[in-house]
C-alpha cells in the first residue's frame, strides 16, 4: 500500500525518546519517484500547497520563516543539510517556544517509488503523541499533494489518529 491511497487507521509513526526527549519517527512508500519527492519537500511553491508558507532560503545554511496549515506551526529555521534528492536536516524553533526541534528527511529510490523516513526530536516527552499524529496529518497532506488531491480536514483527521498515538505513547518509557 502507498501513502497515495485514502487514509485510512493506517498508523505511520513510532516514539520513542532520546536525551530526555520526544522523537516521532514516520515510515512511508510514495507512489513517486525521488527527485519529484524531493521537490515536493524543497520547493517553497510546492509546499505551499500542502504544507504551509515557506519564507527564505530552503539551501544548505539557508535560513526560513514557516506557518503550517494544518498544526498552525509557525516558526524559524535553518536547514543543516541538504543532500539532493536523499536527506535534508532541518533545526526549527517556534516562534513561542525556546527549544530546538530537528526534523530529518531522508528519501530512498524504491523502483518507481520513493520510501521517506521523516524524525523530528525535540519535542516534550508528554506531548508525543500530539505530535505523532500532527506530523502524520501532514504525510498525508503531502500524499494527498502528489496525488493531486486537496488537503485533509486536519482537525479531524488528527482527532482520529489521536488515540492510536496515545497508545504508542504509553508504551515510551
Amino acid at each position: 500500500m502507498t501513502s497515495n491511497a485514502r487514509p485510512g487507521a493506517r498508523i505511520l509513526g513510532s516514539l520513542r525518546t532520546a536525551d530526555g526527549k520526544g522523537v516521532v519517527r514516520m515510515e512511508d512508500r510514495f507512489d513517486t519517484d525521488i527527485d519529484d519527492l524531493w521537490s515536493a519537500f524543497t520547493d517553497p511553491g510546492r509546499l505551499a500547497r500542502w504544507l504551509g508558507e515557506f519564507e527564505g532560503d530552503l539551501r544548505l545554511g539557508g535560513e526560513f520563516r514557516a506557518r503550517f496549515f494544518s498544526s498552525g506551526w509557525e516558526g524559524t529555521g535553518r536547514v543543516d543539510v541538504c543532500e539532493p534528492p536523499r536527506h535534508l536536516l532541518v533545526t526549527t524553533r517556534h516562534v513561542r517556544q525556546a527549544d530546538e526541534h530537528v526534523v530529518e528527511a531522508t528519501l530512498t529510490a524504491d523502483g518507481d517509488h520513493t520510501i521517506l523516513i521523516l524524525e523530528e526530536r525535540g519535542m516534550p516527552v508528554n506531548l508525543l503523541a500530539a505530535y505523532g499524529a500532527g506530523i502524520q496529518v501532514h504525510i498525508e497532506d503531502l500524499a494527498a499533494h502528489l496525488a493531486g488531491r486537496e488537503r485533509c480536514d486536519a482537525e479531524a483527521r488528527w482527532n482520529e489518529l489521536q488515540p492510536a498515538y496515545q497508545d504508542l505513547a504509553a508504551n515510551v518509557g
